[in-house]
């Protein structure tokens, strides 16, 4: 066994060349960005997210369709890592406010000290630690936003710290809560599904075609006594679950499918489709008359959502123009962030 260990180790050296693999904590990326730009720009040109660090999607395209003007107040849904708040705030230089909402208290608080060094202060910029399902009430309160804009996707900080549990690629505890000081893990989540709940939702939330052989084999694991509390634990699960598979498709379909659960038990525990609909109910209220929203979509479920929202707001008279086809990101785009290829932008004019 001993001698085991010391060839495994011997391995990992080689492999390494000497050099142990960093703790996430660790990482450059994540510490000091600005000390190491050549190797932060290496990463991104390379088609790669830097760790600790997130990417905006589609900046130009949303830029020009809100085309937003000195003087008006917009509000941000999702502040995240504050890339798209920070190109809005450009637009008004220096005049008008912005208002940003996140429900991550650990990342909103990096974000809200990264813009104030860049001289966005409380008196552009105020960012509200709540859902931005309570778009109603900042409205109500400043009387009405010119530009809204939702970017519906998880932050690459979130998916790469190990400790939030988004990603099946690292070890950690299977959380997937946006904000972990409330509401159930999804780990705690799985301690008391049914196999017909969770299949459910399995097809539900992310379309996955072998939800049945999932929830089966899920639901047995816990039932054994075996809880599944980790990310490698519940891909250890989904690959056994699909051995039946040939060997040429297994890889790919198992990377796919652990994609797709992952994906299911973060909208499932964070609520995301509830949290959707009710902001698509209060954005007419939430727009000046004329103001704009975009809003980028990653998946089909909420697409699907915000394409009927949209349209039957325009049928009744709500809006005077929405976008009959989706806005996808540049081939470009894509090359160079492989998280922008699922994106979807569409839009909205309230009338007037």
């Amino acid at each position: 066994m001993e001698q085991e260990n010391q060839a495994q180790q011997h391995k990992r050296r080689v492999r390494y060349k000497g050099k142990y693999p960093k703790k996430f904590e660790e990482k450059y990326k994540e510490l000091q960005p600005e000390k190491y730009q050549d190797t932060v720009q290496h990463v991104i040109r390379k088609g790669n997210t830097p760790a600790g660090m997130h990417i905006s999607i589609m900046v130009k395209e949303i830029l020009d369709f809100l085309q937003i003007q000195p003087g008006e107040t917009g509000f941000d849904a999702t502040l995240g890592y504050g890339g798209h708040t920070k190109a809005m705030l450009e637009c008004l230089h220096g005049e008008g406010h912005m208002y940003a909402t996140d429900v991550d208290p650990e990342e909103s608080a990096k974000t809200k000290k990264r813009l104030e060094e860049l001289g966005y202060g409380e008196d552009i910029l105020s960012i509200r630690l709540q859902n931005f399902c309570t778009i109603d009430e900042i409205a109500k309160e400043v009387g009405g936003f010119d530009f809204i804009l939702a970017d519906l996707g998880v932050s690459s900080m979130q998916i790469d710290n190990p400790k939030r549990g988004f990603s099946f690629k690292v070890d950690g505890p299977l959380d997937l809560r946006l904000n972990q000081e409330k509401g159930i893990s999804a780990a705690e989540r799985l301690d008391t599904i049914s196999r017909e709940e969770l299949a459910g939702m399995l097809y539900e939330n992310s379309d996955e075609p072998y939800c049945e052989e999932l929830a089966k084999a899920i639901t047995e694991e816990i039932r054994r006594g075996n809880r599944i509390d980790t990310t490698t634990k519940l891909r250890g699960v989904i690959e056994k679950a699909l051995d039946f598979l040939p060997e040429k498709e297994k890889q790919e379909t198992v990377k796919k499918t652990c994609q797709r659960t992952f994906q299911a038990l973060r909208i499932d525990v964070n609520h995301e489709f509830e949290v959707l609909y009710e902001f698509m109910e209060k954005l007419p209220g939430a727009l000046k008359p004329g103001g704009r929203v975009a809003i980028l979509t990653f998946h089909s479920g909420e697409d699907r959502l915000v394409k009927q929202a949209l349209k039957e707001g325009y049928r009744e008279g709500i809006y005077s123009d929405y976008a009959k086809d989706v806005i996808r990101p540049s081939a470009q785009e894509c090359a160079q962030n492989g998280r922008a290829r699922s994106t979807k932008m569409r839009w909205a004019v309230r009338a007037e």
